[in-house]
């Protein structure tokens, strides 16, 4: 009894009938960076828990950015890293204004303009307390979080964020 064979090889011996057929073809303008902002000048910090990955200040943000655009890397996405003096329950700032993430979103729209740029949206980093939201003994109040959340997507996006990516996963906070 003869079996019938499939014979593949055909497609892969041919660079033209392998590009037609294949599912996936990525390229860097498919890619989005991850960028880890943190408070100073000239700061380049390698982060030990993922190598590969820097603390960066603002000026060594923007110099990655140039390289990354460079290289045809669409956008970046920043996560920040503020000073441990400025953190509070509230974590205000996520939200401020002159925030470490909001400076990093400035320098990046001026210098490096063509480049997407995201920005979380967690106050984890922010609160002296480590938790996504305001905290009562050992609970996260989802409804007490929603305002901050919403003052933070708006900080970010007035500083320049072209979408704001919610990772805090609150409950209700893409309505806020």
């Amino acid at each position: 009894m003869a079996f019938p064979i499939t014979r593949p090889r055909r497609i892969r011996g041919d660079a033209r009938l392998r590009a037609l057929v294949r599912e996936t073809a990525l390229d860097p303008g498919d890619l989005v960076a991850p960028l880890f902002v943190c408070e100073g000048s000239g700061v380049r910090r390698e982060i030990p828990s993922m190598p590969g990955q820097f603390h960066l200040s603002a000026d060594k943000l923007v110099e990655e950015g140039k390289a990354l655009a460079d290289a045809g890397v669409a956008g970046v996405i920043l996560f920040g890293l503020p000073d441990e003096k400025k953190k509070d329950a509230q974590a205000s700032g996520a939200y401020a204004p002159g925030g470490v993430v909001q400076r990093g979103l400035a320098a990046l729209a001026e210098k490096v303009p063509g480049l997407i740029r995201m920005a979380d949206v967690c106050l984890c980093e922010y609160t002296d307390h480590g938790h996504c939201g305001v905290l009562m003994e050992a609970e996260v109040l989802n409804d007490e979080t929603l305002p901050l959340l919403a003052k933070t997507a708006v900080s970010l996006a007035r500083a320049g964020a072209d979408v704001i990516a919610p990772s805090d996963m609150m409950d209700g906070r893409v309505a806020a």
